[in-house]
């Protein structure tokens, strides 16, 4: 009995010994933190999408810390993280534009190859050298982006990603992982969007795809903001001119440009340009009759000036 004792003694000595070594050690080599991380950390969704270019929200709230990064990197979080942070860090968050995914393809394109294998779009580029559809733009519909989406905001509709933007944070790690790169980041308050990113000229385009850009320019030639362009073929909108008309929409004859008029709003459109045509073309007729009399009437007065100019010279 006595020995089981001295042997619980001992272990306790042991252990209250250990045990004061260790608090010892744990105040000598402490590593201090700074008292405002546990803060950021807190200010942020928690999400850890990288959407702010960092490992995790930890990472970005460290490096926030250290004057490594802005705030208002926080996609996820948004406006409201970046008013946080900056309260914890005694400055004012500047005003940050939500962005959202958007897949630049409306799909309808045809297939040059059949692909049986995993369900994944960067196994699929494999087949044929650059995916098994003929467009080498287009969504290839296998739901990459769908399974690395966190937010449950990305899914394949009819064979072509679709992104929900009510619930996509704009942590683009659907873009990340597209291997066509058809997925760009456009504001959340854009009202006007390409959903196409084909570059081939249009008679391919024509014959691989119902819906694609063919690079015709009747958008270009029908805004008047000088808001978008044809650049490589296809669409290009310039955000900070562009002022949400939807002419150009209404304008594109293979519907490659959202908000996707109505066919009521087409018929509309297309009436309204006849109307302007037919107008400028009676104004420009009117005016050619104009030019015309008036040459004429000068004609006619040519002689009589004439005469009126020989009168004083005969007496």
């Amino acid at each position: 009995m006595k020995e089981i004792l001295y042997a619980v003694l001992v272990l306790g000595i042991m252990g209250a010994v250990f045990g004061a070594v260790l608090a010892i050690a744990s105040k000598v080599f402490a590593v201090k933190t700074d008292e405002r991380l546990p803060k950021l950390i807190e200010a942020l969704p928690g999400a850890n999408c990288g959407g702010c270019g960092f490992a995790g929200c930890q990472a970005y709230a460290q490096a926030v810390l250290e004057g490594r990064a802005e705030i208002g990197l926080c996609v996820a979080g948004g406006q409201a993280s970046a008013d946080r942070m900056a309260a914890v860090m005694g400055v004012t968050a500047a005003k940050t534009e939500r962005v959202v995914a958007m897949v630049r393809c409306r799909g309808h394109h045809t297939a040059k190859a059949r692909y049986d294998g995993i369900h994944d779009c960067r196994s699929a580029m494999f087949v044929g050298g650059n995916g098994p559809s003929a467009c080498p733009s287009g969504c290839l519909g296998f739901g990459s982006c769908v399974s690395v989406c966190r937010f449950d905001a990305i899914h394949v509709v009819d064979g072509v990603a679709k992104v929900d933007p009510e619930k996509c944070t704009g942590c683009l790690q659907c873009a990340a992982v597209c291997p066509r790169k058809v997925i760009v980041p456009v504001s959340y308050d854009a009202d006007i969007v390409i959903a196409c990113s084909n570059h081939e000229r249009g008679a391919y385009t024509r014959r691989e795809c119902d819906m694609g850009c063919v690079g015709c320019h009747l958008c270009e030639k029908q805004c008047e903001f000088d808001a978008i362009h044809v650049v490589n073929n296809v669409a290009v909108i310039d955000y900070t001119k562009c002022k949400g008309c939807t002419m150009c929409a209404k304008a594109c004859p293979r519907n490659a440009i959202e908000p996707i008029p109505t066919p009521e709003e087409k018929e509309k459109f297309k009436a309204a340009q006849k109307a302007a045509a037919e107008k400028k073309a009676a104004a420009e007729a009117a005016a050619r009759e104009a030019a015309e009399a008036a040459a004429a009437e000068a004609v006619a007065e040519a002689p009589a000036e004439e005469a009126a100019a020989e009168a004083p010279a005969a007496e």
